[in-house]
C-alpha cells in the first residue's frame, strides 16, 4: 500500500536568511534517507514546505513496508570455515550464529570464488521494514544534518535539556489519515499544528490536519498560514507590483528571500516619508531602507526614487493605519543618519582626506592605504598613456577614489564605497570623469556588471585591479581551491572583461610590467608575472567557454598565449568559420603534424635558411610551393585588414596541394640540403596557416 506521508516541525522563529536552505534540506534528507531504504515508488514526488515557525515536507506514493530484499552474505573464507580434514570450525558456527542462522549446515552455504581464494555465502530474503521504523532513522538523520547557523540549547518543559536551531514545539507525522508515532526532540508526533499568531484567536490556534493531503490547504484554510515558501514569495512579488501601480519597485531577490521569512500571511501596503530626504542621495535612502528595514522602495520611469515605499506585513487588517504610521515612524530616525551623514561629508573635501589614509592599514606586508592609493595612481597614469588618454585626469580620480572610505556614509554603508565619492567628488567640483571613476574604479563589481563608461573610469579601474592581484600574489596569497579572501577571480575578470570588450589595445605583459614597478619601496616583493599570465588565461578560457566557444576552438587561440586580447573574439569566430569548412579538417591535421615534425627538427631548421626554388624536386612539394606564393599576399592582405575569417578561408586553396605533398614527399629525405629545403617550405606554410589561431587544435 502507498499514500502521501507528511512531516512538519513547528518551531519558534527561524533564522530568515537560513529558511530556504533549512526547508530544503529538511526535505532532501527526509526523501534520501526513504530512497535509500526502498519506501519510494519511482513516481512518488515531493512537494517542500517552509515558514518562520515550521519545516515541512509531503511525499507522494509512500510504501507502508519497504519490499523483500534478497540478499547474499559473505560467511566465511573457505580455508577458516573448515579444518583440515573438510569439517565446520568454531569460527564457522560463531559467524553463522551472529548473522542469525545457528541452525544452517555447510551443504546450505554456497561455495565461490573470491577473489584469489574461495568463500562461503548464504542468499536469504530480508522481510520489508515498516514505514515507521525507516522514517524514523531518516528523520533524525535529516534533521542532525540540518545547515543549522547555530545551535541553541533550551530546556524542554519536562526538563531535559534540547540542542537545535530554534525550540521545537510540535511535530506532525501522517501517512494519509494516520499518525505515526515517531519521536523528535522530546516531541511526539501528532496531528496538530499552531496556526497564524496574530489571525487566529488564542484559543483556536490549534488546528488539526486531517490527511497528509489536505496539509496546505488546510493552513491556508484554517491556519491563515501560506506554507510553501515559493508561493509565498510569489505572491509577495505579485503584490508589489500591483501596489507599486505606474512606479518601478526595487525587489532584490534577496531581500524578495528574507522578507518572505518572515511571514506566514503576507500583505503589501504604501507608506511614505517626507520629500525632504529626497535631497540625499538615493543609493542611501534605499540602501537604508533595505538593509535595515526591509522595505521595498519605489521609483518613478526615470529611475528616481520616490517619497512612498512598499512594506510586507504579517498582519491582514482593513484598518493598517497603525501598522503604517509605526513603519513610518520606525523608518524617519534611519533617513535622518543618512541626511546627517551625508551634510556632514560634504562639509569636508575628499582631497582634505588624504593624509588620513596614512592611518588605514591596507596590508601588513603592502602597508597602507595611503602607499596603496599612491601604487593606484602611478599604474593609472601608465595605463591613461599607453591608452593616449588624458594622464592629469587619471591621476587625479586615482589619488582621490579610495578618499571615500573615510566618509560617515561609508562607514555607515560600506555598500556605498566609490557611490557617495561620486557625488562628494560633484559637489567638490572635481572634473565629471574624476567623479565618475570613484564609482566606476569598482566596475564589473559582478558577473554581467556595467564596464567603467568614461576613459579614465577605466585606467583607474585597470589599475585598481592589477595592483590587487600583483600585489596580493606576490605576498603569497593567491586563490587556493574555493578561497579566494581578496576576490582575485573576480578581479582578473574584470580586468579581461574590459580588454575583450572594450578592444583595449594593451598588453597584458605591459600591464603586468607597469604594475610590478609600482611596487619598487616593497621589501622582498617578488615578481608574480608568470603566474598571474598563466591566472588570466585560466579565466579567459572560462570567459570564451561562457560565450559559446568550444574547447578545441578556444585552445586554437589561447594556446597561443595571446598577449593582447582587443582581437580575440574575432579570432575564434574566424576560428569557428574555418571549422565549418570542408577543408578544415584535413589542413587542421596537416598542420598537427607539420607542427610535430617542425618541433622535433629544430635544429635543422635554423640552419635551412628560406626555400630554394632550385632544390625543389618531386611535382608534390613545386606545386605546394607555388600555391604558398601564390595564396601568402591574399593571407596578408586579410590578416593586416583584421578579416581573419578571409584569412583562415584562404588557407582553403591550399588542402589539395598539401595533401599531395604529405601523400608524395618524403621530408626527411637522406640528403640534408634536400631535407633542410622541404623543412623550410613547412616553416613558412606553418607560419601562414598560423597567423590567426593554432589550427591543428582543431584536430584534437
Amino acid at each position: 500500500m502507498t499514500q502521501t506521508l507528511l512531516i512538519e516541525l513547528l518551531t519558534e522563529e527561524l533564522p530568515p536568511k537560513a529558511l530556504s536552505k533549512l526547508g530544503a534540506a529538511f526535505a532532501a534528507g527526509i526523501v534520501n534517507g526513504l530512497k535509500a531504504r526502498d519506501f519510494l515508488e519511482q513516481d512518488s514526488v515531493a512537494t517542500t514546505y517552509a515558514t518562520p515557525r515550521r519545516l515541512a515536507v509531503s511525499i507522494t506514493n509512500v510504501r507502508d513496508v519497504s519490499p523483500d530484499k534478497s540478499i547474499r552474505e559473505k560467511v566465511l573464507p573457505v580455508t577458516v570455515a573448515l579444518d583440515k580434514d573438510g569439517n565446520p570450525t568454531a569460527p564457522l558456527a560463531k559467524k553463522l550464529a551472529a548473522l542469525g542462522f545457528p541452525d544452517l549446515q555447510v551443504a546450505d552455504l554456497e561455495r565461490a570464488q573470491d577473489g584469489k581464494a574461495e568463500s562461503f555465502f548464504y542468499t536469504y530474503t530480508a522481510p520489508g521494514a515498516p514505514l515507521q521504523s525507516g522514517l524514523q532513522t531518516a528523520l533524525e538523520e535529516s534533521v542532525a544534518k540540518l545547515p543549522i547557523p547555530k545551535v541553541m540549547s533550551y530546556q524542554r518543559p519536562d526538563g531535559a535539556t534540547v540542542q537545535f536551531v530554534r525550540p521545537a514545539h510540535s511535530l506532525i507525522a501522517l501517512y494519509g489519515d494516520q499518525v505515526l508515532p515517531l519521536t523528535l526532540l522530546g516531541l511526539t508526533a501528532a496531528n496538530v499544528t499552531d496556526g497564524h499568531r496574530f489571525l487566529t484567536a488564542p484559543g483556536q490556534r490549534a488546528v488539526t490536519v486531517p490527511h497528509a493531503d489536505a496539509y496546505a490547504s488546510t493552513l491556508v484554510e484554517q491556519a491563515k498560514v501560506i506554507p510553501s515558501f515559493e508561493a509565498r514569495k510569489e505572491q509577495i512579488r505579485t503584490a508589489l507590483l500591483e501596489k507599486a501601480g505606474a512606479d518601478q519597485v526595487l525587489m532584490p531577490e534577496a531581500l524578495l528571500e528574507e522578507v518572505t521569512s518572515l511571514v506566514e500571511w503576507p500583505v503589501v501596503y504604501e507608506c511614505h516619508f517626507e520629500e525632504e530626504f529626497l535631497a540625499v542621495p538615493q543609493e542611501c535612502l534605499i540602501l537604508t531602507m533595505q538593509t535595515n528595514q526591509k522595505y521595498f522602495a519605489l521609483t518613478d520611469a526615470n529611475g528616481k526614487l520616490r517619497s512612498r515605499f512598499l512594506i510586507v506585513s504579517n498582519i491582514a487588517t482593513d484598518t493598517p493605519q497603525a501598522i503604517i504610521g509605526g513603519n513610518e515612524r520606525v523608518v524617519r530616525p534611519r533617513l535622518s543618519d543618512a541626511k546627517f551623514f551625508f551634510e556632514q561629508d560634504k562639509k569636508k573635501t575628499l582631497e582634505s582626506r588624504l593624509p588620513l589614509l596614512k592611518n588605514v592599514v591596507y596590508h601588513n606586508k603592502l602597508g597602507t592605504q595611503a602607499e596603496r592609493s599612491e601604487r593606484v595612481t602611478g599604474l593609472a597614469k601608465a595605463i591613461a598613456a599607453r591608452l593616449n588618454g588624458d594622464v592629469t585626469l587619471a591621476e587625479r580620480a586615482a589619488r582621490l577614489s579610495k578618499a571615500d572610505l573615510l566618509t560617515d556614509m561609508v562607514g555607515e554603508f560600506p555598500e556605498l564605497q566609490g557611490i557617495m565619492g561620486t557625488y562628494y567628488a560633484r559637489h567638490d567640483g572635481e572634473p565629471e570623469d574624476v567623479a565618475l571613476a570613484a564609482s566606476e574604479h569598482y566596475q564589473p563589481r559582478f558577473a554581467g556588471d556595467a564596464l567603467p563608461s568614461t576613459a579614465t573610469g577605466t585606467a583607474v579601474a585597470l589599475a585598481d585591479k592589477l595592483e590587487t592581484l600583483v600585489g596580493i600574489w606576490a605576498i603569497g596569497l593567491q586563490p587556493t581551491g574555493d578561497k579566494d579572501p581578496f576576490a582575485l577571480r573576480r578581479h582578473a575578470l574584470g580586468v579581461l572583461r574590459m580588454l575583450i570588450e572594450k578592444r583595449l589595445p594593451l598588453a597584458i605583459s605591459e600591464l603586468l610590467a607597469d604594475a610590478v614597478a609600482q611596487f619598487g619601496g616593497v621589501a622582498n616583493f617578488k615578481d608574480p608575472s608568470v603566474e598571474v599570465t598563466a591566472f588570466f588565461l585560466d579565466r579567459l578560457r572560462g570567459i570564451l567557454r561562457e560565450r559559446g566557444f568550444t574547447p578545441n576552438e578556444i585552445e586554437a587561440v589561447v594556446a597561443q598565449n595571446p598577449d593582447r586580447l582587443d582581437d580575440i573574439v574575432q579570432r575564434l569566430e574566424a576560428v569557428q568559420a574555418f571549422a565549418a569548412l570542408p577543408e578544415s579538417s584535413s589542413l587542421a591535421g596537416a598542420n598537427k603534424r607539420i607542427t610535430n615534425i617542425l618541433k622535433k627538427n629544430e635544429e635543422a631548421l635554423a640552419q635551412a635558411g628560406s626555400v630554394n626554388p632550385d632544390l625543389l624536386q618531386d611535382t608534390a612539394e613545386k606545386n605546394l610551393a607555388a600555391a604558398v606564393t601564390r595564396v601568402q599576399p591574399e593571407v596578408d592582405a586579410a590578416f593586416g585588414a583584421g578579416d581573419f575569417t578571409g584569412t583562415l578561408k584562404t588557407l582553403a586553396q591550399l588542402r589539395d596541394d598539401v595533401d599531395a605533398f604529405f601523400n608524395d614527399v618524403m621530408v626527411m629525405a637522406d640528403d640534408i640540403a634536400l631535407r633542410n629545403n622541404r623543412l623550410a617550405l613547412l616553416s613558412v606554410l606553418h607560419g601562414m596557416m598560423n597567423r590567426v589561431a593554432d589550427i591543428s587544435k582543431l584536430a584534437a
